[in-house]
Order: structure tokens, then sequence, then C-alpha cells
């Protein structure tokens, strides 16, 4: 089964280049205007009717295989094997397996007689520790480094 997709996917890569090519040399239906005022041949290695007729037959029995290649990868990648569900069935049916971890146990939480209280309040800096405030300069003096 793996072979033939992969043979499909190719014939579809290769099919798929070579319409690109194909289209790429046709001209325009305006070309043979060019033609007619004496510019270029009109009839040229592909007979009187020019390239025209072979290049678009070519393109179009490309195209079908191209599009039947699609349809066959489209069939061969919804089909299921027999006894399998999809991806979320099978999770389902499955037990859940206990996470491993390797992280360190959580810290137990503290006892109530060891949380401060809010009726405390916040210790203040001796007065010794505090630094006398540096007194402000006049606002015409330049500070200087």
């Amino acid at each position: 089964m793996n072979v033939f997709l992969n043979v499909l996917v190719g014939i579809q890569m290769l099919t798929a280049l070579a319409m690109i090519g194909l289209i790429l040399v046709q001209h325009g239906k305006g070309a043979d205007m060019g033609a007619a005022f004496g510019s270029g041949s009109a009839g040229s290695l592909f007979g009187a009717s020019g390239s025209a007729n072979f290049l678009s037959r070519s393109t179009a029995v490309l195209a079908a295989v191209f599009f039947a290649c699609t349809l066959g990868l489209a069939y061969m990648g919804h089909a299921r094997p027999s006894g399998s569900g999809s991806l979320l069935e099978r999770a389902a049916s499955a037990p859940a397996a206990p996470a491993k971890t390797d992280a360190a146990p959580a810290p137990a939480a503290a006892p109530a007689s060891e949380i401060p209280s809010t009726d405390a309040a916040p210790a203040k800096p001796a007065a010794a520790d505090a630094k006398p405030a540096a007194p402000a300069a006049p606002a015409s003096e330049i500070p200087s480094k």
C-alpha cells in the first residue's frame, strides 16, 4: 500500500511538471495574428495547423492523468484500515497513564501559628541609622560635578 502511494505521488509530480512546461511553451490566441503579417511562420514542426493541436491535446491528457492521481491519493488518504478508529477515538478508549515528574514535591503549608498577623506595626529604623536629609539647592544654582 505504501509503495503504491509513493508511485502515485511520483506520477502526480511528474505530470504536474510536464503540464507546467507544456503550458509555458504554448502561445496565446493572439500569437497567430503576428504570423499573418509576416513576422513568423504559421506552419512549423508539427504541421500546417502549428503546434496548437499537439500541445493542447498532450496538455489535456496530462491533466486527466493528474486528476486521476489526485483522486487516487485522496481516496487512499481517507481510507482507514479496518478495526482502527481516529486518533481521538483511540485516545478516549486508552487508559490514562500517570504522569512521571522529576520535580521535587511541593513544600507543606505553614501552620497557622507561624503566619504573621496584620495587627503588628512594621518596625521603624533606629534614629542612629537614619541619615539627615541634604539641604535643597536653590533653583538659581547649577550643581557642579
